[in-house]
């Protein structure tokens, strides 16, 4: 059980940034405009967004990768901190400069919180 618990955070990282990522670049001219109050029109904002969904990718299989290779748990959870603690960072400064966002970007902003704040404790709960 506490491995479960130990791995759920990373598990559910995965899992989000990857659906994310699928959401943002797979045919982001099509989903996007579902989502948000903008049309991707131009190949430049379909390569930035297939650019992110990349990098999303990256890290989401990374984190899949340590949930089996427990050897790369501690960095993938601190990776996971700092990509969602950036995120989260920057919506709020939007929130504070722009005010505040669609409810989809609101919620993320609330996950992202909750998902550094679990990342945080289960560095310091799971420690070596």
């Amino acid at each position: 059980m506490k491995q479960l618990h130990k791995n759920l955070h990373l598990a559910l990282s995965t899992g989000a940034v990857l659906i994310v990522g699928a959401t943002y670049g797979l045919y982001p001219d099509t989903f996007l405009p579902l989502f948000f109050d903008f049309k991707v029109e131009t190949t430049d904002l379909n390569h930035v967004f297939r650019a992110m969904m990349g990098s999303y990718f990256a890290l989401g299989i990374y984190w899949a990768y340590s949930l089996y290779f427990q050897n790369h748990w501690r960095a993938a959870t601190y990776s996971a901190v700092f990509f969602m603690g950036g995120l989260a960072l920057g919506r709020l400064w939007s929130i504070a400069v722009d005010g505040i966002p669609s409810t989809a970007f609101t919620v993320g902003t609330i996950l992202e919180i909750v998902f550094v704040i679990w990342g945080c404790y289960n560095l310091k709960v799971y420690t070596k």
